[in-house]
């Protein structure tokens, strides 16, 4: 069995030198204003985030803000979970390999943890959504700079219930040792307006703690996630904020047709 799971979207998503991912963060953190940098919230130590998935120049800022927060964490996993863009298939995958890769160097991947959670959750391997998964993968960079201390799973989901997934993820939390990262876009592919529209309902519902509102109108892609983070969250009496709100209209200044990105943190 393949022991690395070797970058897939390194050079399309983010870039393959490490030299010009460390850029990015460089101006990703000077792009954070004072005033934002002196509120109480960069202290707070997250138990989880949502963080979206795209291409670093349009939805990195807005992953990035996160993990920075998420970086006053000592935890010693990261377990990060996405949906599969690419195979389908029922259940859940883990990544069944010993490390990550990143340009900046490999991430070591917790196997005996991994194998202890895939027996009580049945957790299988579906190498074909490994393969090529940018939702899970370009968290990878970031884990790697922000948390230099922690080793990683990564889980991706196909058709499950978010009622499934919010027990993984309560079981998780209950460990203090942990910290989960949700990767999820937003609605795809409306105007500005409307994509707004329809991305504000995600938002009320991940700052109220309320699922039942994202089946208002919500098109997340990592919906699932989000909705088991939410279930989680309120069975274990954490809080939400959430951190920043864009769409790639900020990047391209294309109206026409928009991609919705959120991070936000669980504390």
């Amino acid at each position: 069995m393949q022991t690395r799971r070797v970058s897939a979207v390194s050079g399309s998503f983010y870039p393959k030198e490490c030299s010009k991912v460390k850029i990015y963060f460089q101006k990703f953190n000077s792009m954070i204003d004072e005033s934002i940098k002196s509120n109480p919230i960069f202290s707070i130590v997250p138990r989880a985030i949502i963080v979206p998935h795209a291409g670093y120049i349009y939805s990195g800022f807005t992953a990035n803000i996160a993990y920075k927060i998420l970086s006053n964490s000592r935890s010693k996993r990261v377990v990060v979970i996405g949906p599969s863009h690419h195979h389908y298939f029922e259940g859940i995958s883990g990544s069944y390999f010993e490390e990550y890769e990143t340009p900046c160097g490999d991430i070591a991947i917790d196997s005996d943890y991994l194998i202890a959670l895939a027996k009580k959750f049945k957790i299988g391997f579906e190498p074909k959504a490994h393969e090529r998964e940018h939702s899970t993968e370009v968290q990878m960079p970031f884990i790697k700079h922000y948390l230099k201390r922690s080793s990683t799973l990564e889980l991706i989901y196909g058709k499950v219930t978010p009622e499934y997934l919010a027990k993984i993820i309560t079981y998780l939390l209950k460990d203090i040792e942990n910290i989960v990262v949700i990767s999820s876009d937003l609605s795809h592919f409306h105007d500005e307006n409307r994509a707004r529209r329809l991305d504000n309902i995600c938002l009320g519902g991940i700052a109220s703690l309320d699922s039942d509102k994202l089946d208002d109108g919500c098109e997340a892609c990592g919906l699932l996630g989000i909705k088991g983070l939410i279930i989680s969250a309120k069975q274990l009496n954490l809080k939400s904020k959430l951190i920043d709100y864009r769409t790639s209209f900020d990047y391209s200044g294309d109206d026409s047709s928009v991609v919705g990105y959120a991070s936000a943190i669980f504390y």
